[in-house]
């Protein structure tokens, strides 16, 4: 069940690392669960990422090898982690560098899937910066 002060500090985290998350689940999902953006708004972000103990990039290293070793089908989400841990401070070296290293946990399929997503992250980016 979501707590005020965790939701609140997981709305405001999300909003800042991936801007419209909240609407854009619930306007996808919410006719079917009820309640679910709030949910993962509180928990992943209110519970989880703002943890003391391990600084948020560390907390997006993680997170991102974990899907990648987790295999192409978390590819959407994978992206996600991406945008938000460049947005956390994480060098396109360091994040190309972190799902390789699941070349050796998740085999190399799962690791060139995850290089394949980074790229689009960092052309995605590439573009916004070029833009007008």
């Amino acid at each position: 069940m979501p707590n005020d002060n965790t939701t609140a500090t997981g709305r405001a985290l999300s909003e800042d690392l991936n801007p419209g998350m909240e609407a854009t689940l619930d306007a996808r999902y919410g006719h079917l669960v009820p309640g679910m953006a709030e949910a993962v708004v509180d928990f992943a972000y209110g519970r989880q990422y703002a943890r003391p103990g391990l600084p948020l990039r560390d907390r997006y290293i993680a997170t991102i090898a974990a899907l990648t070793a987790l295999g192409g089908q978390t590819a959407p989400q994978l992206k996600v982690n991406i945008a938000g841990g460049r947005k956390a401070g994480l060098s396109q070296q360091e994040i190309g560098e972190t799902i390789w290293q699941m070349a050796l946990y998740g085999g190399f399929p799962a690791a060139i899937n995850g290089l394949n997503a980074a790229l689009e992250v960092f052309a995605a980016e590439e573009e916004q910066q070029d833009a007008p």
